[in-house]
């Protein structure tokens, strides 16, 4: 494998924001957004260490062990020599616990740049596998859903994380609405929280929404999609923690959305629409009911991001 070392080489990425699960498709399915996005700047250094600095009100960690960018870049370290390290620098756009990928994006961000400065010897599988040492850092458990989507971009199935198998999915032309209520819910306690068993009869019909959402995706099929977004496993459990769930999605579907439901662990929840109109219209529904109980919340409207972690400047 040849990796070009040289020190005091700098790359600027911009790491999008993902949505993990898909309603159905716990820890198998996520796609990636167009914004919001972290700026990243990546060093190599002369030096054994991995720095980390950031700006923003969010207190992320700098020990680099504890860090989803850290964390992922001491895996590839391992394969450098000891004299080699990086300085990172995060503008943090993805609040924490929002259930937008943030910890994704900062271990994909930083896997992506360094990749780049080492002369780009790692394949995709490869930096997934890196990544996920990021999103233990922040859960606990290796999860791909989001790391994924953020490397390769669009609409990923997570077959397998051991070994890696990662499958990039077409897809008819779709928007993505995600409200955000100013809320925290991390995922490691939203990981707790979930049953530890599942009856036969809910697994059999998750499986059969997650090939029905996976087949209308592919076959660019809206009603199979909307009639696939259904899950009757873990959203039961988590909704309880996002204020107003049941209203959004009744009020997002009644407003043209083919259907949605939490973002990755929330308390973030999305809708997919067939065009912007509807995903707008979406939003006027998300804003009316978060602002009748005063409840402080963003929404972003975006198309999906078939690029993943973009290179923004050499």
């Amino acid at each position: 494998m040849q990796l070009d070392t040289n020190p005091q080489r700098t790359v600027k990425v911009s790491a999008p924001g993902t949505v993990a699960n898909l309603v159905c498709g716990f820890d198998v399915l996520g796609l990636c957004l167009n914004h919001p996005a972290d700026e990243m700047q990546v060093t190599i250094t002369g030096k054994s260490v991995i720095t980390i600095s950031h700006t923003g009100e969010f207190p992320l960690p700098f020990d680099a062990a504890q860090n989803t960018a850290g964390a992922a870049l001491l895996e590839i370290k391992k394969l450098l020599p000891a004299q080699t390290g990086f300085d990172i620098f995060i503008k943090k756009n993805i609040n924490p616990g929002s259930g937008i990928g943030s910890s994704a994006a900062s271990a994909a961000g930083a896997v992506v740049a360094a990749n780049y400065l080492l002369g780009n010897p790692f394949t995709k599988e490869e930096m997934v596998q890196f990544a996920l040492f990021g999103e233990k850092a922040a859960s606990g458990v290796k999860h791909a859903d989001n790391v994924a989507p953020c490397i390769y971009g669009g609409i990923t199935l997570i077959r397998s994380i051991f070994p890696v198998d990662i499958i990039r999915l077409s897809s008819p032309p779709l928007w993505v609405t995600v409200v955000h209520p100013q809320i925290e819910v991390r995922t490691a306690d939203a990981r707790q929280i979930l049953k530890k068993q599942v009856l036969l009869k809910d697994a059999i019909k998750q499986w059969g929404n997650i090939a029905g959402l996976v087949a209308g995706l592919l076959q660019h099929d809206y009603n199979l999609i909307s009639r696939s977004l259904e899950d009757v496993i873990i959203e039961p459990v988590r909704s309880i923690l996002i204020p107003e769930f049941n209203d959004i999605k009744k009020r997002s579907i009644r407003a043209g959305a083919l259907g949605g439901g939490i973002s990755g662990s929330g308390p973030s929840v999305f809708m997919l629409s067939k065009d912007e109109q509807t995903a707008q219209n979406v939003k006027t529904e998300m804003n009316k009911i978060y602002d009748a109980i005063g409840l402080l919340h963003q929404v972003h409207v975006t198309s999906i991001n078939t690029q993943g972690v973009k290179i923004v400047t050499e």
